[in-house]
């Protein structure tokens, strides 16, 4: 009889305890404030005379465009940049042909839609091909040449895998494509994460880029003495913009992708990789590893020149895109 009162309470005790901690669980994360970050603007208030827009899969992209002509320029920018990364080598593509510059969603003066406004996640490697399939569309633009900076040059990769047909050439700058768009966690860790209560504590994780960004953007260039001010903050201008920290959240945690660089040997079209060889973020080794596993790929680097050539080292950038275009 003691025994069995005994199990009972203990059974009450564990049943109770249970339920504690799945209330701790489900709400405890909403009682962690996480207040709104101050003097933050709307990416309307950093609208330049060039700017432009187009609404995309639903989602309003910012955009720049040069030239005219057959053949057509997308430039895709790195993790943290925007169409500002290409300032220095639009008009020199635009002798060429037309080239659009776009801000992929998360980055530049990009609409940053949240999780109530969408029906399906906008940020992820997926949703980037498709918005650029749509915007082919939209300008319509059977055939580009793709040119792709870092994280950039892996969504030329994604979309060069999934719409061969769409593409003439590859021009990878750097190109980060040992993985999927952005850091990769388990499939099973992303349901968590998109769950109300990580959402809520997304931001709060997200802010120590507030620290780490301008690290990195130190960190890309080869010589610090072409790094001015005025172009940091630019690109730091970033981490001014509303719901900035929502927005890399829902980047990190995005649907997962097929890791591209296995996918490599499968691309078709011709492919130039320009790159610094003093890359500090990504050694010129893993660039010579990549265009090896490429059919026919190009390899140039360029001597004291760092992870984004065509800010810093425009002229020999340039120079050996002008080689390859005028080979072919």
């Amino acid at each position: 009889m003691v025994y069995c009162q005994t199990m009972k309470r203990l059974k009450k005790i564990i049943l109770l305890s249970f339920a504690f901690a799945c209330v701790t669980t489900a709400l405890g994360p909403f009682a962690v404030p996480v207040p709104e970050m101050g003097g933050l603007v709307s990416e309307q208030d950093l609208i330049e005379p060039d700017s432009k827009f187009i609404e995309i899969n639903g989602v309003d992209i910012h955009y720049k465009e040069a030239g005219s002509g057959d053949k057509t320029f997308i430039l895709l920018h790195p993790f943290g940049g925007s169409t500002y990364s290409w300032r220095e080598v639009m008009d020199e593509f635009a002798k060429y042909g037309k080239v659009i510059a776009y801000d992929r969603p998360a980055f530049g003066l990009t609409e940053r839609p949240m999780p109530n406004e969408w029906e399906s996640n906008p940020y992820g490697m997926k949703a980037n091909v498709e918005i650029l399939r749509s915007l082919l569309d939209a300008f319509g633009v059977e055939k580009a040449i793709l040119v792709g900076n870092s994280a950039g040059g892996g969504v030329a990769v994604a979309f060069a895998l999934e719409y061969p047909e769409r593409v003439d050439d590859l021009i990878l700058v750097d190109p980060g494509v040992g993985g999927g768009y952005g850091p990769q966690f388990p499939a099973w860790a992303l349901p968590v994460m998109w769950t109300p209560q990580m959402r809520h504590l997304g931001p709060l994780m997200m802010r120590d880029y507030e620290e780490t960004l301008p690290r990195t953007v130190e960190r890309e260039w080869f010589d610090p003495t072409k790094l001015t001010v005025e172009i940091r903050e630019k690109h730091l201008q970033i981490l001014t913009i509303k719901n900035w920290d929502r927005a890399f959240y829902e980047l990190t945690f995005a649907p997962a992708y097929p890791e591209l660089r296995p996918l490599l040997p499968q691309l078709t079209m011709p492919v130039l990789i320009v790159a610094g060889q003093e890359d500090r973020l990504i050694r010129s080794w893993y660039f010579e590893a990549v265009a090896a596993e490429i059919p026919d790929a190009q390899l140039k680097l360029i001597p004291q020149c760092g992870h984004v050539p065509q800010e810093e080292c425009p002229t020999e950038f340039m120079e050996f895109v002008f080689k390859y275009l005028n080979a072919k």
